[in-house]
């Protein structure tokens, strides 16, 4: 008998993952709104940009799973530390894999899962950072590159997460990418925009998958084509170095090293 589980991981069409986990929340009450859109989206376009060895599918899925039993009640410290173990083991009972549960628990650290999911890291970094673009009733959202530093420097100051790196080059790579309107604004500051515009959940995922989707993914290609072309023409560049500085460095220490050993020989056998 097929499960919920298998119900939605074998749909791969991303909106209708979104419209499947709508339904879901409508019937279980489960935390589900536009800013779980909102990260998805930028879940999705951090794996297609990274390309990271990871099933991404999954990790799509559980992006839209993993904060189903967080509350809105920031003061309600209890809870904020055991929604994502309760969620996790809600998730157990629709029929997902240990695995799975397992990724969905590590969206934080309160429950101490260790050692965590590679899936997990991807998961953490996007909700901690997306979550600080977006306004609260105690402040405005921050811009990307404010939230880039934060993220490192505050968020995950004493934390290892092991695609932080990557992420940092993702975004720095998505602050060029300029969405043209009204007013021309980078990829993830029109995201934001979008969100607080759109009406409703229903209208955001709308907005996101038919608008959204295909204007930054062609915008984006033009940008991967304009590097690979700048990559192309440095290496047909006859008077660029054929190392790095880095590279040449220790070649020079190895040549040198292997002198040295050379001259040592000579010696020895003379004596």
């Amino acid at each position: 008998m097929e499960t919920f589980a298998d119900y939605i991981l074998n749909e791969q069409e991303l909106a209708s993952k979104m419209e499947i986990a709508y339904y879901l929340s409508k019937k279980t009450k489960i935390y589900f709104d536009k800013s779980v859109i909102f990260k998805l989206e930028i879940t999705r376009l951090f794996l297609n940009y990274s390309r990271i060895n990871v099933d991404n599918n999954l990790v799509l899925t559980a992006g839209l799973l993993c904060n189903c039993k967080k509350i809105n009640n920031a003061q309600d410290i209890n809870r904020i530390h055991t929604y994502a173990k309760e969620g996790a083991e809600f998730l157990d009972t629709l029929g997902f894999n240990k695995k799975f549960c397992k990724i969905c628990e590590e969206i934080n650290r309160y429950s101490g899962s260790n050692p965590r999911e590679k899936e997990s890291d991807i998961l953490e970094l996007i909700d901690n950072f997306g979550a600080m673009l977006l306004d609260r009733p105690e402040r405005i959202g921050f811009k990307p590159d404010e939230a880039l530093v934060l993220l490192e420097h505050r968020n995950f100051k004493d934390k290892y997460n092991r695609y932080m790196t990557t992420f940092i080059e993702f975004v720095n790579f998505m602050e060029k990418i300029q969405v043209s309107g009204v007013v021309e604004m980078t990829a993830l500051r029109k995201l934001v925009k979008i969100y607080n515009e759109s009406e409703d959940i229903t209208k955001y995922i709308k907005d996101v998958v038919y608008e959204f989707e295909p204007t930054v993914d062609k915008l984006i290609n033009k940008q991967e084509e304009k590097v690979a072309k700048r990559m192309f023409a440095d290496e047909e560049n006859p008077n660029r170095p054929l190392f790095s500085e880095e590279t040449t460095k220790k070649i020079m220490s190895h040549i040198n090293n292997s002198n040295l050993e050379k001259n040592k020989n000579i010696n020895e056998s003379i004596v």
